[in-house]
């Protein structure tokens, strides 16, 4: 029955989930080794440690230069994805794994936005239909916030980071997708670590603390399921079949919602159920109307 089911679904499918369980356990390590007491800028700088042995073996295996060539816009892409996955992290380990996740999902819009101006992109009804039906379900999301008698409050600055960390990975995703004329994509993806690190390390001064064993090995697993994620959405993206694939990404939720109430004992509030299927839908809607 399995070899059936295995058969009958495209390989970008199954590429597409395995890339969005990695990421799912991704935030999850993030936010328990948060728990341990490692503050985020070093979460950042072990990731991007990781990240760079990876990426760098991988570069070398191709033999090509490791400085690319269009230089100013590979440093912007490691300074806008530092930024971007510190305003991510910190969501993550201040906010339930469902809310951070969904607040993630936010990036078509911002995407759409930006690639009218820097890409001259023509903005479809789908599109327009995504921006109005994610921000309804960000506006849902926040209600408890809104509400003095709501037994549910998240922080504002949590909320913040999230939504800013969209707009972050929405600016890398418009540099990256420049710099793929120009530069091959082992390399725009070194050039994360190569600035991650030194910015998280400088921004993270005394702050240091020595990891258990236990918080090490999380830190190790950050970098490897991160790994997985990427590794696992190029090769959906570069099947023939990719535009199948990409809708699937969105299961991530539903694995990071399914992760923090088996694991952290998180119970999704209403308003969050209503306002992240509203985000799923809108970025659904743009993804499978362009096909």
């Amino acid at each position: 029955m399995f070899t059936t089911i295995k058969n009958s679904v495209p390989m970008s499918v199954w590429y597409m989930l395995i890339s969005a369980l990695g990421f799912a356990l991704m935030a999850a390590c993030v936010k328990e080794v948060s728990g341990l007491g490692i503050p985020v800028l070093e979460i950042v700088a072990a990731r991007a440690i990781v990240s760079g042995i990876i990426s760098y073996a991988d570069i070398k295996r191709k033999k090509i230069s490791i400085w690319g060539h269009n230089k100013t816009l590979l440093i912007a892409r490691g300074a806008v994805g530092t930024f971007a996955l510190m305003f991510v992290y910190y969501a993550v380990t201040t906010l339930p794994l469902a809310e951070a996740t969904v607040l993630q999902y936010l990036h078509p819009v911002f995407t759409a936005v930006l690639a009218l101006f820097f890409l001259k992109e023509v903005i479809q009804r789908s599109t327009i239909a995504c921006i109005v039906i994610s921000l309804i379900g960000l506006f849902i999301i926040i209600q408890p916030n809104l509400q003095l008698d709501s037994g549910v409050h998240y922080p504002w600055l949590s909320i913040g980071a999230g939504v800013l960390g969209a707009l972050g990975s929405a600016v890398a995703y418009i540099i990256i997708k420049k710099l793929t004329k120009t530069d091959d994509s082992s390399v725009i993806i070194f050039y994360f670590p190569l600035i991650a690190l030194p910015i998280s390390i400088i921004l993270l001064g005394d702050d240091f603390v020595m990891p258990s064993l236990a918080a090490t090995g999380l830190l190790i697993l950050i970098g490897i399921f991160t790994q997985v994620g990427q590794v696992g959405l190029t090769k959906a993206l570069n099947s023939a079949d990719a535009s199948k694939a990409t809708a699937y990404s969105y299961v991530q939720v539903l694995f990071s919602v399914f992760i923090g109430w088996a694991y952290f004992s998180e119970v999704p509030v209403f308003t969050t159920i209503i306002g992240g299927s509203l985000i799923m839908v809108g970025a659904l809607v743009n993804v499978l109307w362009k096909r």
